[in-house]
């Protein structure tokens, strides 16, 4: 029988991409967010669904009770980013108060700071350049902390930029849903530089896989997308799935500055736009090493199946 597993933050991308895995492997996890109404509306009975406030150790380890393993995938807005550190250590308590026996954390490529290298690994300096790495770094540096070999046993897996179903709060989504709508995609620097992007269905695969080997516990781990591509080049794969033209609106840190007296989100997009100047890519060498090859979906299907995915979404109205 497999082990039960629990998704914290379960309504964001990850969460949602996990339980579509963990359907697929015979499993019924459970689901765990602030929002129950919310809950039910993703999954329906498709997961257990156990509402909890992530703030109260009490209300999360009552909701985690009976579970052996956990995803972390909690998400705040960007003004929000300094209680993730605090979230992280309360879930960590609530955690092994229940009896949960490994946690995966996810985070993302903002703790590397500026790259040092064409390719990040996991032993590149963390050295944050922005408020939100610095706080995704104690994070971080809280789950692996706590990890105890068979007791409690925790890691952290970075993931570089979303995008796939699910991926509505993301740079993909915001620059299809332009091109969708008629107007040029947007891109937060230079648009002919590489980026990189993972597919949520690839994620949570490998998420699901991490769970069955215990070795690979207890520090941190990068997951790369399927290679590097620019924001022209994406733009691109998108328009020709969409039938329309692939316009690309460079966006530079002036504009954001400009557009932040209006727009609280584009103000707190100020301090990444060096992730725009000198792009982190990530170096999965490592996790292929300890798995075998990493199963990565190519953008051009990948791209394909999340504009499937956003005509099947009811539209606002």
């Amino acid at each position: 029988m497999s082990p039960q597993t629990a998704i914290l933050g379960a309504a964001g991308a990850v969460g949602r991409a996990a339980v579509d895995e963990l359907e697929k492997r015979g499993q019924r996890p459970v689901v765990i967010g602030r929002d129950g109404s919310k809950l039910e509306k993703c999954f329906g009975s498709r997961a257990e669904i156990r509402p909890a406030d992530l703030e109260s150790e009490e209300s999360a380890a009552q909701a985690l009770r009976g579970v052996q393993h956990a995803v972390y995938c909690a998400g705040l807005p960007y003004p929000q980013f300094d209680r993730h550190p605090v979230l992280m250590r309360a879930a960590l308590r609530a955690a092994r108060r229940a009896g949960v026996r490994r946690i995966i954390v996810i985070s993302s490529v903002y703790s590397y700071g500026r790259p040092r290298a064409e390719r990040v690994s996991e032993d590149h300096p963390r050295e944050p350049e922005a408020r939100k790495g610095r706080f995704r770094k104690e994070q971080e540096d809280a789950a692996i902390a706590a990890h105890e070999a068979g007791v409690f046993e925790t890691l952290v897996l970075h993931l570089p930029d979303f995008y796939g179903p699910y991926a509505s709060n993301s740079l993909a989504h915001m620059m299809l849903e332009s091109l969708m709508s008629g107007h040029a995609a947007r891109w937060l620097g230079d648009p002919d530089l590489p980026h990189e992007f993972v597919f949520m269905p690839d994620a949570a695969r490998l998420i699901a896989d991490l769970f069955e080997h215990g070795e690979c516990f207890g520090r941190r781990w990068n997951f790369a997308g399927p290679g590097a591509v620019s924001g022209r080049h994406f733009a691109g794969l998108a328009a020709m799935e969409i039938g329309c033209e692939p316009r690309v609106l460079p966006t530079g840190c002036w504009m954001l500055r400009v557009g932040g007296l209006f727009n609280p989100l584009l103000r707190e997009l100020v301090e990444l736009q060096y992730l725009g100047e000198t792009p982190v890519l990530l170096d999965d060498g490592a996790l292929a090493a300890a798995l075998g090859p990493l199963a990565k979906t190519p953008y051009e299907e990948g791209v394909r199946r999340m504009v499937e995915w956003m005509r099947s979404q009811p539209r606002a109205r």
